[in-house]
């Protein structure tokens, strides 16, 4: 399965926000990551349904809607999502999963299941069939900058061989946080299709965003 990057939008330069879009547009990045918090479910505040809706019309890339909040089938219909698009909902975040994924589905999206890092495995085993991709939090969620809980990597290995023997290989499975240029090999070698990329890769200060894409591509493939 081809290696993709989903970029963190949280972590962009939001006064050059257009120029940022155009240039990902031109590197052909395949996902846009909107973190959305709620500061019940994480201890934070972030990117509103306003700003998600204007990044929508403003670019043709997929959007890589990631929810931190409490209670998900609330709030769905606040967002602008559709076909090719990804959202995900967090297990531990609602006792009616099923529901949310339902409503994602029903509007031509794809779903992910998202997992903190101390979530077993286990808890995604009946929605297997509902499911597009297993969000795998390399960090506990909430703030950008956070070292990669070392244990992740073990975990998205033993969710990739989850996933294989119950004849689910199909499902993708992504990484969100610390996916540096340091850790995101690693986490490529442990199975992981999609990668969140922030301040330790895309928008890492050390080169222009274009030179750490073609670095982070690098090595992931």
């Amino acid at each position: 399965m081809t290696k993709k990057l989903s970029v963190s939008m949280m972590c962009a330069d939001l006064f050059t926000l257009d120029d940022c879009i155009r240039r990902l547009e031109q590197q052909h990045i395949e996902y846009l990551h909107m973190d959305v918090m709620d500061g019940k479910f994480v201890n934070n505040y972030c990117l509103g349904t306003d700003f998600i809706r204007q990044v929508k019309a403003r670019t043709s890339i997929p959007l890589d809607i990631h929810l931190m909040v409490e209670q998900p089938e609330r709030v769905l219909d606040w967002f602008e999502f559709g076909e090719n698009d990804f959202v995900s909902v967090h297990v531990e975040s609602t006792n009616h999963l099923q529901r949310s994924l339902e409503q994602i589905h029903a509007r031509g999206a794809k779903v992910m299941a998202a997992l903190n890092p101390a979530t077993p495995i286990c808890m995604i085993e009946n929605i297997l069939d509902d499911i597009d991709g297993v969000l795998v939090m390399t960090v506990n969620p909430g703030f950008a900058g956070q070292k990669m809980v070392p244990s992740t990597l073990k975990k998205t290995r033993q969710l990739r061989a989850f996933l294989h023997e119950r004849g689910y290989s199909h499902i993708q499975i992504e990484v969100d946080g610390n996916v540096s240029f340091e850790n995101a090999p690693k986490m490529a070698a442990a199975g992981a299709d999609i990668f969140v990329c922030g301040t330790s890769s895309v928008f890492h200060g050390s080169a222009a965003m274009e030179e750490n894409i073609a670095k982070i591509r690098s090595l992931i493939d």
